[in-house]
């Protein structure tokens, strides 16, 4: 309003923003007609695939820890590609501290999540599609090989419309925006009796704090070493915030960011300009990064309808 009050030309503010979302990577493909003897073998041994196969069978789509579905009229397997785009092996479905993937999508969310050679994982999708608690039941999978698990999500009321002031200690305070992730980790424990070992070792560890569950807020100035790092709602970020998060993980530790790009509560963001989307275009592509958009809700029949209709 002040440049066209004053005559000068203005323009909207367009780094931070990424192109169109039909281009933003997905992380998986599905490829039909996929030669027979190949998908035979993979189900037996990983095969080398030189530079110039990768080009034939993948359209020259390649991306490092990038995820197939291939299939023929005769059989189908779930594959992804390593590192080095040179190995392509066979994805198996693992059920992860009781949680059992439901669909292919899921499957390679647990195969990334599980994968020590990966870093940086983002998950995307709609609400019900499993991202916070496939992360989860992950980080609980293989937490031996990290010293602890830290759960943190942007403190952004929903449609940025404010509770008020709430009474108690910063504790209380947060407690209301942290509550869904303590009802994913009820999930997952409920997933066992209460004599069960894995029922008493997730108490265990919120007690012992090998498991904890925090604002972001208090992410700046430190070093995360040998830490399951998930980051929820990551969303709500924007691309600092998101550069800012990442400059904290030190050697040896995984950090997941999990979000919906179409459904944000920060009153600056859209679809294009937030961090996770940004964070997804500008990875791709990198060794370090695997990627999965989840398609289908898996939360209930009425919440997959809500998602789709609304």
């Amino acid at each position: 309003m002040k440049a066209k009050a004053l005559g000068i030309p203005a323009e909207d503010y367009t780094t931070d923003r990424i192109g169109s979302l039909d281009d933003l990577y997905s992380g998986k493909e599905v490829v039909e007609d996929f030669n027979d003897d190949l998908i035979v073998k993979l189900f037996q041994v990983p095969f080398e695939l030189p530079a110039k196969s990768v080009v034939k069978l993948f359209n020259e789509e390649a991306q490092p820890n990038k995820f197939y579905v291939l299939r023929n009229p005769s059989r189908s397997v779930l594959a992804c590609l390593d590192q080095e785009i040179q190995t392509l092996k066979k994805v198996d479905k693992n059920i992860i501290y009781g949680i059992k993937p439901r669909n292919a999508e899921q499957t390679f969310a647990v195969d990334a999540l599980t994968n020590m050679n990966i870093p940086i994982v983002t998950l995307t999708g709609k609400a019900g599609t499993g991202k916070t608690l496939l992360a989860l039941a992950s980080a609980l999978h293989i937490r031996k090989n990290y010293r602890q698990i830290f759960i943190a999500r942007p403190i952004v009321p929903l449609s940025n419309k404010d509770i008020g002031f709430l009474p108690g200690d910063v504790q209380s305070k947060l407690e209301p925006y942290m509550q869904p992730l303590w009802d994913n980790l009820k999930i997952i424990q409920d997933q066992y009796s209460e004599s069960d070992k894995q029922h008493q070792q997730i108490n265990q560890m919120i007690k012992d704090e090998k498991l904890v569950i925090e604002p972001l807020s208090y992410i700046r100035g430190r070093s995360l070493q040998r830490i399951f790092f998930i980051v929820d709602e990551a969303q709500n970020l924007t691309p600092h915030e998101i550069k800012t998060i990442i400059t904290r993980v030190g050697s040896g530790a995984k950090i997941v960011f999990t979000g919906d790009i179409y459904q944000i509560d920060h009153p600056y963001l859209d679809s294009q300009s937030n961090g996770l989307s940004y964070l997804i275009d500008h990875f791709k592509g990198q060794k370090l990064y695997a990627h999965i958009n989840l398609e289908k809700g898996e939360r209930s029949e009425l919440a997959e309808l809500a998602s789709n209709l609304l």
